[in-house]
């Protein structure tokens, strides 16, 4: 059985929605779906491709759709209630096929990407995020058991979503770090710092924390994005207990983002910590 159709019983109301569980940016993606590359960027030269695997035991179909969703102050993607006028463009401009596809086990598929802009459309970053979901088996119908009371089965459906961003002109962003400190979360030690973001595009990249004498990072973050919708976000690095007696005294932070060329720092600060 592949792992997307869990089933639960409960006694609660005649009839429930499927629920759906929306893993992170930075994953891989969840149950038996795997997707690459988990961020797209798009500049109107030419357009990419989104690889699925199945990488389950039996034949699984998933549904590809295009949603949207704001980053708040510590980082969490929200659905947007609301859109406003860029990102309608955003979900308009932004074309991909297909739109639903039947994987056997250990079989790749590609999803097809590009954008078309709309004459006149101003300069700027423009994001929606595609959600790959899961399609339960149909299930063999059985004579219903009896209960006390209303039963109902609830069908989780597994997604995964990754941005798909376009970039319209010559777009600079600018970074800075600072309020660098030390916290413990659930027993979690880790190293907090705000990433404060200008510009008319999106920073993106990983955080690192050096020590001097030490090869390596202290500690280490990948995939943080700072997007456009806001100017300052919290973001907490995870300390592994290894490294907790190194946490101590002067280091230096790097937020460091990929490009052609190699990575760049884009924001570096100096903190002591206690």
């Amino acid at each position: 059985m592949a792992r997307f159709t869990l089933l639960a019983l409960a006694k609660f109301t005649l009839a429930a929605p499927a629920l759906l569980l929306i893993a992170g940016e930075a994953q891989a993606g969840p149950g038996d779906l795997l997707v690459a590359p988990t961020r797209v960027v798009l500049d109107g030269r030419r357009g990419t491709e989104v690889i699925l695997n199945n990488i389950g035991d039996d034949v699984a179909t998933y549904r590809v759709s295009a949603e949207l969703r704001r980053m708040d102050p510590s980082g969490k993607l929200v659905d947007v209630a609301v859109p406003n006028a860029a990102e309608l463009t955003a979900q308009s401009m932004v074309l991909f096929a297909p739109r639903r596809v039947t994987l056997p086990p250990n079989q790749p598929q590609s999803i097809r990407l590009s954008e078309r802009a709309p004459e006149g459309l101003a300069d700027g970053e423009y994001r929606i995020h595609l959600l790959f979901r899961a399609i339960p088996a149909p299930q063999p119908v059985v004579a219903p058991q009896k209960v006390e009371g209303i039963a109902f089965k609830l069908t989780p459906i597994y997604g995964v979503t990754i941005p798909v961003i376009v970039r319209l002109g010559n777009l600079e962003a600018k970074a800075a770090l600072s309020n660098v400190h030390k916290v413990v979360d659930g027993g979690q030690a880790g190293i907090a710092l705000d990433i404060n973001r200008s510009g008319d595009r999106s920073t993106y990249g990983e955080l690192r924390v050096m020590k001097a004498g030490v090869a390596e990072p202290i500690a280490l973050v990948k995939g943080v994005a700072v997007y456009t919708e806001i100017s300052q976000r919290t973001v907490t690095i995870p300390l592994e207990a290894a490294h907790a007696a190194q946490a101590t005294g002067q280091v230096t932070v790097q937020y460091v983002e990929p490009t052609d060329t190699g990575p760049v720092i884009i924001a570096e600060t100096t903190a002591v910590l206690r």
